[in-house]
């Protein structure tokens, strides 16, 4: 399903918006505004992309189908039309990469020769690996560890298709741009093609093969999912060090253009992973960190260590997404490129270093450290032997805090350039910290636990009792019946992946606000501005307040359940406060919808009015459903 659902959503926007832009306007020469540029200057290139893409997306939809088909009929029988499908959606889908992701016929044909070369890498880790296990028992170690590969496939799946996402659309935009019509000589470059080949030709080159390395290993490693035999084999781990490294390399090569910074953006990795080393040993060192379990202790350090899984579950959904957005921002950063030389600026370099390097290189240095900071923890958090002490010792909690502040600081500067608004926006920051403290005092405060037993009597006294005077639902043997502790965790889980998601898009919506940015300096406009700004003020004061509401309430989200997922599970946090800032996400998540996608405020005040027939539905459907329930407890 994951597969399919990826393949439907590259292939979408792809189609939509295909590599090289289209034309702006009508010329002489045949061109028609809106038409692709890359039809034009070279048909048959296009149409590979096209077919290759469309027969992906395509494919991706009959994925989905059938696997919804099999689900209503309970039956997963004939798995054959699946795979089928599965491998030709993700040869289609290189194969668009391919096509679509450079201009010269010799580069292409070189990212379809990474493919051989990955699976000679993984075959290589295949046959060494099998000669060890060989040596081995594995008739227990494959009926414990069988859980523990359940959720390994899981999460790297989840890597695997976030990797391609970002490294399949960094490839069909690359950074930098691409030359727009009219605006470069003729004799060294055609309209459509990459700026940064032409004017940073090494550069290019080291982003365009580390990128689609990253996007050949992620393809796959998705195909090595669909068989436990390789898993357990370790010819996951061949691809999936191209799948880590290579947006690494990527990154630092594309999100700048000198060689300085791009050496500092690969340091800031290895400056994590040192600290998270030295801060596993001296944590090592202490003997009350080790030694012999016995007796009892047994059954308290599994419990220990299935508490250090969840742990590890949200840091590691946590560390892949951030990666995914600080990576998307980093190559296309806010402001936009130039696209054309002049005036003390060179094509392709970023409008927001020229016009204010200051916010710029705290901009860039924030993402950077952001992104590498989430890149180690992925590598650290795939490792049981780093992980585990990590967790415990709270040297990843560290580095997480340390790359969501600096996802904080990254859209501050980034997501205006007005120094007034930024403040207010780390106003906003100092109201997370403030908030956070607030509910750490409110935990030590004794009256909340008196206040979370009463909530507890009082959710028990309403449950309807039998002529024994016991709960009705309260039967060990009723499978309805949550485990204790199970229900808050399952509703954690739930608003950190609501926060997360939230994040997500408000972060790079606040770097790319609706309406675009000016291109070119000329009047009162300045280039790398937003356009709705200079148009509609109010309208973008609207939109940006209450963006930068929704993330900094979604930050607030997920900081609580960090901080309530240190604690063991009977001194846990309540989750009335990630309630109450969900809320406000989601209600200033909806005024920037309505603020941002909509020039005239009657429209914005309809999208506003379309909650309420949707909360009126949904709370037809409660009461209906409660009705339902009453009857069927009552007979």
């Amino acid at each position: 399903m994951l597969v399919g659902i990826l393949g439907a959503s590259l292939t979408y926007m792809a189609g939509l918006k295909p590599p090289g832009g289209m034309w702006r306007e009508d010329d002489g020469n045949g061109h028609s505004a809106g038409n692709p540029v890359l039809y034009d200057i070279n048909k048959r290139r296009y149409n590979v992309f096209f077919y290759s893409n469309s027969i992906s997306f395509v494919a991706s939809i009959t994925i989905i189908g059938l696997l919804l088909g099999w689900m209503m009929r309970g039956s997963k029988r004939h798995l054959a039309p699946l795979h089928t499908a599965m491998l030709l959606d993700l040869l289609a889908l290189l194969g668009a990469y391919a096509a679509g992701s450079d201009r010269q016929m010799r580069r292409s044909l070189k990212v379809l020769m990474i493919l051989p070369i990955v699976m000679v890498v993984v075959g290589a880790f295949y046959f060494v690996s099998g000669k060890a296990a060989s040596q081995t028992s594995q008739t227990d170690a494959a009926a414990a560890g069988s859980h523990d590969l359940d959720k390994t496939r899981k999460f790297v799946q989840l890597l695997a298709i976030l990797a391609a996402t970002v490294a399949y659309q960094a490839g069909l935009d690359p950074p930098g741009g691409v030359w727009a019509e009219g605006e470069a000589p003729v004799s060294s470059h055609r309209v459509g093609d990459p700026i940064l080949l032409t004017t940073h030709p090494v550069r290019y080159k080291v982003f365009f093969y580390f990128n689609s390395g990253a996007q050949v290993a992620s393809l796959v490693i998705m195909v090595i999912l669909q068989n436990e035999f390789l898993v357990r084999r370790h010819a996951l781990e061949a691809a999936m060090i191209l799948d880590l490294f290579g947006p690494m390399g990527a990154y630092a090569a594309g999100s700048c253009r000198d060689t300085s910074s791009s050496i500092y953006t690969v340091a800031l990795a290895g400056g994590v992973l040192i600290y998270v080393v030295i801060h596993i040993v001296f944590f090592t060192l202490d003997p009350a960190s080790g030694g012999k379990k016995r007796g009892g202790e047994e059954e308290a350090a599994a419990t220990r260590d299935d508490r250090t899984e969840k742990k590890r579950e949200v840091l590691l959904l946590l560390a892949i997404l951030a990666a995914t957005l600080t990576y998307q921002a980093g190559l296309t950063p806010p402001g936009g490129f130039w696209e054309k030389d002049g005036h003390g600026h060179s094509a392709g370099s970023p409008v927001l270093q020229d016009m204010y390097p200051r916010r710029y290189k705290a901009f860039f240095y924030c993402n950077a450290a952001s992104f590498m900071a989430s890149v180690a923890l992925i590598v650290l958090l795939l490792n049981p032997n780093l992980y585990r002490p990590g967790i415990k010792c709270y040297a990843l909690f560290v580095c997480m805090v340390a790359g969501m502040f600096s996802l904080i600081g990254a859209y501050a500067a980034g997501s205006s350039l007005h120094l007034r608004t930024s403040i207010i926006v780390l106003i906003l920051v100092t109201a997370v910290i403030a908030a956070v403290v607030y509910v750490e005092y409110i935990r030590r405060h004794p009256k909340q636990r008196t206040e979370q037993g009463q909530v507890y009597v009082a959710y028990i006294r309403r449950q309807p009792t039998n002529n024994n005077g016991q709960a009705q639902n309260q039967n060990p043997d009723d499978p309805r019946r949550p485990e204790p502790g199970k229900q808050p965790d399952m509703m954690a889980k739930y608003l950190m992946l609501v926060g997360i998601l939230a994040a997500s898009v408000t972060y790079l919506t606040g770097l790319k606000p609706p309406g675009g940015l000016w291109r070119d300096n000329g009047g009162r406009n300045d280039a790398g501005n937003p356009v709705l700004y200079d148009i509609r003020k109010h309208r973008y004061n609207a939109f940006f307040y209450s963006n930068s509401t929704s993330f900094m309430a979604s930050v607030t989200v997920i900081a609580l359940l960090l901080s309530r997922m240190i604690r063991d599970s009977e001194d846990a946090k309540p989750l009335w406060p990630m309630h109450t800032a969900m809320l406000l996400d989601m209600l200033a998540l909806l005024g920037a919808y309505a603020a941002g996608s909509a020039r005239d405020w009657g429209t914005s005040k309809n999208i506003v009015m379309l909650l309420f027939p949707v909360l009126g539905f949904v709370a037809l459907l409660f009461f209906w459903k409660k009705g339902g329930d009453e009857a069927n407890d009552a007979t």
